[in-house]
């Protein structure tokens, strides 16, 4: 009795990928966001050690158009290549003071470059917010701006033993290696009770990033006794964000405006500047008619100054339309004061496209 034989082999087809990270520092950025020059472009450089390749960046301090006058915009710029189109992931972020990446945005999508052609986000971000946050953002008036370009070529085959690992960034795999730590449970000491529901966490890791929870387990509070801290007033899915936060620096999900109040207002709680900051930015990003009241009590609820000025201001702007709303409404019963201040801010400014068939007495 004789077995059928069965021919098996293997070959690979790979997707040649290049990844190269550029560091553009500008130093006495304070004059250049003064409006002396529209734009500033960086120095050339190269992709590793080739000369013929050439990139660039480049930053306009007004925006490049009327949408994006209140912006930064960041480009990415293909100087020349001898050979294009050359296709492209993109990925900006900004170094703050204490050396961290703050702003990680990234294009997605594979990006067609050609010799002096740019690409990037013309609303990366607010110039009234990085010189509100310049000593977080500005470490001794410089801006550090930071791009991540994946360049795609053409599919190649090649045998296994030519295949190698790339090596990944160490810094990187640190925060997933203690990100597992949460998400895995391990090695935990103490609870954390939300929703009843018991989280197990690492008492120095909440520690290290909370001012907060490290006054807790240094002194002698019922918490640090028993271990278990039960906290009443974060939702469930919010709690998990800030968790995530604590042990990653990452919020993914801050582009949903309940999770960013949410967010801020437990940053708040625990102190955690910076992701009091993201939340902030996050939310300026995202007004609307609908939620520009709202996000106005929140601000002054918590005290952020930056955060209550820009919807102010879209309130000022949307009078007509945010008179409208059941938010507004509600704030002339609950917060009258900041209904005064909305009136006094309206009437200071000189708008004269402003029509007199407009009357505060609708608006206020």
């Amino acid at each position: 009795m004789s077995g059928d034989l069965e021919a098996k082999s293997c070959g690979y087809t790979q997707i040649s990928v290049q990844n190269f990270c550029y560091e553009w520092t500008i130093r006495n950025f304070s004059f250049y966001m003064d409006g002396i020059w529209e734009n500033i472009t960086g120095p050339g450089f190269p992709l590793e050690a080739s000369e013929i390749v050439q990139w660039c960046l480049r930053i306009h301090a007004n925006g490049v158009d009327e949408e994006s006058k209140d912006y930064l915009s960041v480009y990415q710029g293909l100087l020349s290549c001898p050979k294009s189109p050359v296709w492209a992931k993109v990925q900006f972020w900004i170094i703050n003071t204490q050396g961290e990446k703050y702003l990680i945005t990234k294009i997605s999508n594979g990006l067609r470059f050609l010799p002096n052609q740019y690409w990037g986000y013309k609303k990366f971000i607010l110039r009234d917010f990085l010189l509100y946050h310049r000593h977080w953002l500005l470490p001794e008036y410089q801006f550090t701006l930071c791009c991540n370009v994946s360049i795609v070529g053409p599919p190649c085959s090649m045998h296994a033993e030519n295949m190698r690992l790339s090596i990944k960034d160490p810094r990187q795999m640190l925060v997933n290696d203690i990100g597992k730590r949460w998400e895995n449970s391990l090695f935990t000491d103490c609870s954390l009770v939300v929703s009843g529901q018991e989280f197990r966490a690492h008492k120095a890791i909440l520690a290290a990033r909370s001012p907060v929870f490290r006054a807790m387990f240094e002194h002698e509070m019922l918490e640090s006794l028993i271990n278990c801290i039960e906290i009443h007033d974060i939702h469930l899915q919010v709690f998990k964000e800030l968790m995530g936060f604590l042990y990653t620096g990452k919020a993914p999900h801050l582009h949903s405006h309940s999770m960013a109040t949410g967010l801020l207002a437990a940053a708040d709680k625990y102190d955690l500047q910076g992701l009091k900051i993201m939340c902030e930015d996050a939310l300026c990003r995202n007004l609307s008619v609908k939620n520009s009241v709202p996000t106005l009590i929140l601000a002054d609820l918590h005290n952020t100054e930056h955060l209550k000025t820009k919807p102010m201001d879209f309130i000022i702007l949307h009078a007509s339309e945010v008179c409208e709303t059941l938010g507004w409404k509600s704030i002339v019963e609950s917060h009258p004061y900041l209904v005064g201040e909305a009136f006094h801010s309206l009437a200071s400014i000189q708008c004269p496209g402003l029509k007199p068939s407009l009357t505060f007495q609708k608006v206020f």
